[in-house]
C-alpha cells in the first residue's frame, strides 16, 4: 500500500510538473463560470458595461485589449501577469511598454470588485473585455471561457513574443509551441485587422530591407511610395503610425479586408505580408480573403488562445496590479523556481488550498 501511494504521488507530482509547462491546458475553464457565483448578478454584463463606456470614448481601445491579450496569453497563459506593476515585471519588458488598455481593467475590476468582491480573476477580465471590444469593432460575439486564476509570477526575462519580421516558419514554431496550430496563427494575426503599426517596426521595408539597399519588393509599389512619405528615412523623435488594414473603410472594423490587402501585397508587417506568400499559409488566407465566416473562425481562435494556461499556481487579485498582500513577487527567475518548489512542497505535505500558499523569497518565507 505504502509503495502504491508512494507511486501515485509520484506520477501527481510528474504530472503537476508537466501540467505547468503545458501551453494549452484548459484546466476548470468553462463557458458561464460565474453564473450563480455572483447572486443575480451578471459578472459578464458588468465588465460589457463598463468596456463599451470606454470604447464610446475611444474605439482604439479595441486593438489596444486584442495586443493586450496576446502579450499576456502567449507568455505564460492567459494569467494576467502583464497587468503587475513593479521593477522588471512583464510590463517593463520592450515588447510591453506601447501596451496600453490597464485603465479599462482597472475599471473594470472595480465594478465587479463593488458587486462581488475577490470573485472575479483579473485574467478572466481581460479575456472577457477583449471579447466585448472585438464585437463592437463589428466582429462576432463569441462566448468565452472563463474560471483563470491570477498568475504569481511577471517577469520581463519571460517576455518572448514572435516579432513583426519572425519568419513564417519561425511564426509556426512559436505557435507550435503554444499548442496552436497554423491555422490559428493565420487567424490571431488577423487582428491586424484592426489597430496601427509605428514606422519604427517596418521601416527597413521601405528603404533597406535585409541590408539590400532596396525597398522589400513584396510590397506594392504605390504603398511603399505612399508609406516612404509618412516614414521618412531619416532619425527623427517622430515616429508616425499607420494603419494594418491599408482598406481606409475597414481600418477599425473587425472582418477579412486585412487578408484581401495582404493578398494586394499591401501587408505593412513583414510577417502579415510573407503569410499570403508562404506555401505553409497562402492558402488559407486566399479561403479567409474570400469567406463570410472570418468573424465566427476569429472567435474560436480567440477561445483557443485565451484556453492557455501554465498550470501554476495563482489568486484572485484584489488589484490587478499587484499581488495579494500575503505574497511576494518574485524578482528573477531562480525566485520564481524556488517560489513552485515551495509549492509543491506545501501540497506534497496536505497544504493544496491555492489562494493560501505564498510564493516564497529565496533564504527567507512570507
Amino acid at each position: 500500500m505504502a509503495m502504491r501511494a508512494g507511486a501515485a504521488l509520484g506520477l501527481a507530482l510528474i504530472g503537476l510538473v508537466l501540467a505547468s509547462l503545458s501551453g494549452s491546458c484548459h484546466g476548470t475553464l468553462q463557458v458561464g463560470f460565474y453564473n450563480g457565483k455572483c447572486g443575480v448578478s451578471d459578472v459578464e454584463a458588468i465588465v460589457a458595461g463598463v468596456v463599451k463606456a470606454q470604447f464610446r470614448k475611444d474605439p482604439t481601445i479595441a486593438p489596444a485589449l486584442l495586443r493586450m491579450q496576446f502579450h499576456d496569453c502567449f507568455v505564460a497563459g492567459c494569467d494576467a501577469s502583464i497587468l503587475l506593476d513593479g521593477k522588471s515585471t512583464e510590463k517593463t519588458a520592450p515588447p510591453n511598454l506601447s501596451v496600453r488598455g490597464y485603465d479599462v481593467i482597472d475599471a473594470a475590476k472595480a465594478a465587479v470588485e463593488a458587486i462581488c468582491p475577490g470573485v472575479v480573476s483579473c485574467a478572466d477580465i481581460i479575456v472577457m473585455a477583449t471579447r466585448d471590444v472585438v464585437s463592437l469593432s463589428g466582429g462576432g460575439q463569441y462566448k468565452v471561457e472563463t474560471g483563470r486564476q491570477d498568475g504569481l509570477v511577471s517577469l520581463a526575462s519571460n517576455v518572448n513574443l514572435p516579432g513583426p519580421s519572425i519568419s513564417v516558419n519561425d511564426s509556426i514554431a512559436a505557435f507550435a509551441r503554444k499548442g496552436l496550430t497554423v491555422s490559428d496563427m493565420v487567424l490571431l494575426l488577423g487582428g491586424h485587422t484592426i489597430g496601427v503599426a509605428h514606422c519604427s517596426l517596418f521601416q527597413d521595408r521601405l528603404y533597406n530591407f535585409q541590408d539590400t539597399g532596396n525597398p522589400d519588393p513584396t510590397m506594392d509599389r504605390s504603398l511603399a511610395s505612399a508609406l516612404r512619405s509618412r516614414c521618412p528615412n531619416q532619425q527623427t523623435k517622430v515616429d508616425n503610425i499607420v494603419n494594418l488594414d491599408q482598406n481606409p473603410a475597414s481600418s477599425s472594423i473587425v472582418d477579412n479586408s486585412f487578408y484581401k490587402q495582404i493578398l494586394a501585397r499591401r501587408g505593412i508587417l513583414q510577417i502579415d505580408q510573407e503569410i499570403a506568400l508562404d506555401k505553409q499559409t497562402k492558402d488559407l488566407v486566399g479561403a479567409i480573403a474570400g469567406s463570410f465566416d472570418f468573424s465566427a473562425r476569429f472567435g474560436q481562435a480567440m477561445v483557443r488562445l485565451g484556453a492557455l494556461q501554465s498550470g501554476s499556481p495563482g489568486e484572485i487579485r484584489q488589484s490587478c496590479r499587484a499581488i495579494n498582500t500575503a505574497r511576494t513577487l518574485p524578482t528573477s527567475k531562480e525566485e520564481q523556481r524556488t517560489g513552485q518548489m515551495a509549492w509543491m512542497g506545501q501540497t506534497r505535505w496536505g497544504g493544496g488550498d491555492l489562494r493560501a500558499l505564498s510564493i516564497h523569497k529565496r533564504g527567507s518565507s512570507n
